[in-house]
């Protein structure tokens, strides 16, 4: 009687381990996802007027437009997980008038990683004043969204020679508040996706599996109106997620060095400066927004009460407006 219980029990255990198995297997071959060559995107995310250009090392994914007169030309930086397609709208408005330049920061997009797996502020800023002295601009307004926007000021601050304007839009690096009110500068929530590149102990599967639901929940939590994320969007973030190198990239860049450009503080700035915020941005909040303001005397704060943490992308219209006011201005 014994015996035969046991027999059930242990055949018992075996159905269940192969069930769990097959579901484990399925769940792998729902979300695998292996790197794709940059090759195999450039038709979909890297037609003209893109190009690649060789800029320390790197096959930089750029592109150009607008009048070669412009004597100011506008470089946008986009932020973490992003791209330049981020700055389509912006640039579509800009043009005409103005020259435009966006690229994939190392690490992200076409770009892909760095050969050296340096993805500190520093490198970031020597690799914005390489595409400067590349296309032959001696001074620019830069703009920068999230990190991007990191990456911005601190140009400004070791390069004011070369930068003449700034344009942050719910940017990252915000002066440190005080105890009392770090709460309210502290993230109210994280994307999913930002939360899996932080384990780096989990990179041998991370770098092979990404369900495409780990994408659309994280634009969703960035986007003030969720509605807005449509299946297009989702595809172009999840192909370049996938390009070859990037999440390896994303987690280095989430470990790695943290050596500044400049040790300025940002009150040091004293370039115009235009702070673009998403008054929904649950990533970083209105607060910090308002902390670059009060550091920045003589800087402009818009705020737009419905959108999220890429008001650049959710609502390029309404914001690229407010761009092109600030500048009428200066």
């Amino acid at each position: 009687m014994l015996r035969r219980w046991l027999r059930r029990l242990l055949k018992g255990f075996a159905v269940l381990a192969l069930v769990v198995l097959v579901a484990a297997g399925g769940l792998v071959a729902w979300a695998w996802a292996p790197d794709q060559p940059a090759e195999a995107l450039m038709a979909r995310w890297g037609a003209p007027p893109s190009r690649i250009e060789p800029i320390l090392g790197l096959p930089l994914h750029l592109r150009d437009e607008g009048p070669r007169d412009d004597p100011t030309p506008i470089v946008l930086l986009h932020g973490t997980g992003d791209s330049l397609h981020t700055w389509q709208g912006w640039t579509e408005a800009l043009v005409p008038t103005r020259r435009v330049i966006r690229y994939d920061l190392p690490g992200f997009g076409l770009t892909g990683p760095d050969p050296d797996h340096d993805y500190s502020m520093k490198r970031q800023v020597d690799v914005l004043l390489a595409v400067l002295d590349r296309l032959g601009v001696e001074r620019a307004i830069v703009g920068g969204n999230s990190y991007g926007g990191g990456i911005a000021w601190q140009a400004a601050l070791a390069h004011p020679e070369r930068v003449v304007g700034l344009v942050l839009v719910d940017a990252s690096g915000a002066p440190a508040p005080d105890t009392a009110a770090s709460a309210a500068t502290a993230p109210r929530s994280v994307p999913i996706g930002f939360r899996l590149a932080r384990m780096s102990w989990a990179a041998p599967v991370l770098e092979r599996v990404l369900p495409r639901s780990v994408i659309e929940s994280s634009l969703r939590n960035v986007y003030g109106d969720p509605s807005k994320v449509t299946p297009e969007l989702v595809d172009r973030y999840f192909d370049l997620a996938t390009r070859e190198g990037n999440r390896a990239a994303l987690m280095s860049r989430f470990g790695g060095r943290r050596e500044p450009a400049s040790t300025q503080p940002v009150s040091a700035i004293t370039q115009p400066t235009l702070i673009l915020w998403g008054a929904r941005d649950r990533l970083i909040p209105l607060a910090a927004g308002e902390r670059f303001h009060a550091a920045l005397p003589g800087s402009e704060l818009v705020v737009f009460d419905d959108l999220g943490h890429v008001p650049q992308e959710e609502d390029p219209a309404r914001t690229v407006a407010a761009l092109q006011a600030f500048l009428a201005r200066r």
